[in-house]
């Protein structure tokens, strides 16, 4: 869209639904969700690490949990919301199994790296 001038209307303020309606009306709109049934939630923004806790900590202690039993090298995790020793041992040994750096602490491209091997070990991804 930039030959039809978006850049211009962005530097003048104009918001992205508001670009989109500029040039196709009003009936645009763009949905949003939190997470779509069966899609792992998008990164939180922040990085996990020893003493984290909360549904973000549960939510990749769950996920990396199931590709544990997949990837035995991988130690299980109590997915309990608190991010301890054996979260951040299983974090590790994940980073270290699929080429990251193993610090212990999930970074974005740690977060996507589980998601992604969870929908692939998972199958969520699949038509059935």
């Amino acid at each position: 869209m930039t030959q039809w001038g978006s850049k211009e209307l962005a530097d003048q303020g104009y918001s992205t639904i508001d670009i989109l309606r500029y040039y196709y009306g009003d009936s645009i709109y763009i949905n949003t969700a939190e997470q779509i049934s069966g899609i792992p939630a998008s990164w939180p923004g922040y990085h996990l690490t020893t003493g984290s806790s909360g549904q973000k900590v549960r939510q990749m202690q769950e996920q990396l949990d199931a590709i544990a039993d997949v990837y035995s090298s991988i130690p299980h995790v109590s997915p309990d919301g608190i991010f301890g020793p054996a979260t951040e041992a299983s974090v590790r040994q994940f980073q270290s199994v699929f080429g990251l750096p193993a610090n212990g602490i999930v970074d974005y491209p740690t977060w996507y790296k589980i998601s992604e091997i969870y929908v692939a070990i998972s199958r969520i991804a699949e038509l059935t």
